[in-house]
């Protein structure tokens, strides 16, 4: 039996029960700040198409800098708070989320959600990648040119929610999985970079010729 089965068996013999997220947690939406307000120091912020190309599953520092001056007009995420994008160009895109586990808080742009709940942040970001939750969070998407959810569908999504000793198993368990995917990344794509190497050097070899002399 694993620790899972262990704590399951213990705390939730009957079952695990599944929630709307709207009824276990609140969704806030960001302000507006635009890339032309970012700057290299300043508020931490994460704007809503980062959260697709520079966060994992979660993060401890932000990439991004917001102007000063723009402080009181801004909405921020605390942390163990969970951010969500609610535009994407793709519905299998929109709703990807990056649980914010920084010790400050953190700017987030009008086109995401913050989410707080009691729920382990980083376990609900981990669900957010799950099949069942694209399957029922397809319903909800609004399908213009640009993809949208909105907090009302985000509420209405449902998550398991076990005991918060499964939260955190859970979430030590895909950790190591996403850490040795991660390595297994890096040496593919070391092996790749000296194969392509040697690929050169053979080729650039095979095919210089001493030329015959009239």
């Amino acid at each position: 039996m694993s620790e899972i089965d262990r704590l399951l068996a213990e705390h939730c013999p009957d079952g695990v029960e599944v929630v709307m997220l709207g009824e276990i947690g609140t969704f806030v939406r960001g302000r507006r700040f635009t890339k032309a307000d970012m700057v290299e120091e300043g508020i931490p912020c994460i704007h809503y198409g980062e959260i697709y190309t520079e966060y994992g599953v979660s993060a401890r520092t932000t990439v991004s800098y917001v102007r000063e001056d723009l402080r009181n007009q801004l909405c921020y995420a605390q942390p163990g708070d969970v951010i969500v994008a609610g535009v994407g160009e793709t519905v299998e895109d929109v709703g990807k989320a990056v649980a914010w586990l920084g010790e400050e808080e953190v700017a987030i742009h009008d086109d995401s959600f913050l989410f707080r709940s009691e729920l382990n942040p980083t376990y609900v970001s981990y669900y957010f990648q799950t099949s069942a939750f694209h399957a029922e969070k397809g319903q909800y998407v609004a399908r213009a040119k640009v993809k949208r959810l909105s907090r009302s569908g985000l509420s209405r999504i449902t998550i398991p929610a076990p005991p918060p000793g499964v939260q955190s198993e859970i979430v030590r368990i895909l950790n190591k999985m996403t850490e040795l995917q991660a390595e297994l990344q890096a040496e593919l794509r070391a092996e790749l970079q000296a194969r392509t190497r040697q690929y050169e050097h053979y080729r650039d070899k095979l095919l210089k010729f001493k030329e015959r002399v009239a």
